[in-house]
């Protein structure tokens, strides 16, 4: 068996409890073809839900889905989030469609930005029209930019560059945020919020690697390679790595505990480590030749990144189980197997 089938079979047994609700359910999924929103289509799938699948494939890849296509109750569109519409009832929602790495974003700027700022309004239209159940909105720890308070709580504002080179996707998904809000004030929709934190695991691709955001398989190609691991600046910047069935987990209880309508949650790993650190624990995990070289810092590169999770642990009895050494060992496992 497989990394992803072991994982998958461990994520529906912790999640059976709360899942149980979504067999017959039609549940749109924007961004379903990508790293995170492929995950949240297997789990829909496991529980004999309906998935209505919508993507560009802009960042996602059909790979992710192929198991999915021949499957009755998986529908996939090609198509963007700003213009497709839905003749079909829909129940609940994951808005996880947008371009998360720093190089395309910065390729596509203003794409990157309708996809946060008129998808979003086009697909909280739609679960308006529709009435959902519930309606779940991929934020990013991105909106808190180089955070001045760590561990970072949800009632932080941010410390944002409003035209930095990060700006169209920081901004973006902040103004993603208040769309969403103001849905909820305005029309009651039962709109959640999740900050979601650097995320990795299989599925997540080295083709649109970022400096940090998919720092982890991009490390992980080079050691298996064992090509030289890129740090930028002196590696002594910090990231929090959460590792996907965990973020999967907490992402579907957010959205299906009652009476959390409204509420804002960070979602991630507090397990904080270096890029220097990391880059030491893939060579040695991965058993590699291969050794670090250094480049220069980006420009606004956040200095640390660790969420205050301690609300979700409150609110929905979670917190991650898989360590980054644990989290590490089946990625390269999976990487390892996909290269061959």
């Amino acid at each position: 068996m497989g990394v992803i089938e072991e994982d998958l079979k461990s994520l529906t047994r912790s999640l059976e409890v709360v899942c149980d609700r979504l067999e017959g359910k039609t549940v749109l999924v924007t961004g379903g073809a990508g790293f995170l929103g492929s995950w949240v289509c297997d789990v829909v799938d496991a529980f004999n839900g309906k998935i209505i699948c919508i993507d560009n494939l802009s960042s996602g890849s059909e790979e992710n889905i192929r198991h999915l296509l021949s499957r009755g109750n998986f529908k996939y569109v090609k198509g963007d989030v700003q213009s497709f519409s839905v003749d079909e009832g829909i129940d609940y929602v994951f808005h996880m469609a947008c371009i998360a790495s720093p190089p395309l974003y910065q390729k596509y700027p203003i794409e990157t930005l309708d996809t946060n700022v008129l998808g979003t309004r086009n697909v909280l239209e739609i679960a308006r029209k529709k009435e959902v159940k519930g309606f779940l909105l991929a934020s990013t720890s991105e909106v808190y930019g180089d955070a001045l308070v760590l561990p970072t709580p949800e009632d932080y504002w941010g410390n944002v560059n409003p035209v930095g080179p990060r700006s169209v996707y920081d901004e973006g998904k902040r103004v993603a945020e208040t769309y969403c809000y103001s849905y909820f004030q305005k029309f009651h929709l039962p709109v959640r919020i999740a900050r979601i934190f650097n995320t990795y695991g299989p599925r997540l691709d080295t083709r649109s690697t970022s400096q940090y955001g998919r720092v982890v398989v991009k490390f992980i190609d080079q050691a298996l390679h064992n090509d030289p691991l890129t740090v930028y600046g002196d590696g002594s910047q910090t990231r929090s790595f959460c590792y996907v069935t965990d973020l999967v987990e907490g992402l579907f209880r957010f959205l299906l505990e009652p009476s959390l309508d409204g509420e804002i949650l960070n979602i991630g790993n507090d397990e904080e480590i270096s890029i220097l650190d990391l880059a030491k624990l893939i060579i040695e995990s991965a058993r590699s030749d291969s050794y670090v070289v250094f480049e220069a810092l980006p420009r606004d590169d956040p200095r640390r990144r660790r969420p205050d999770i301690s609300k979700a642990g409150n609110i929905l009895g979670w917190r991650p189980k898989i360590s980054l050494k644990e989290g590490l060992k089946k990625t390269i496992r999976w990487s390892d197997s996909e290269k061959r």
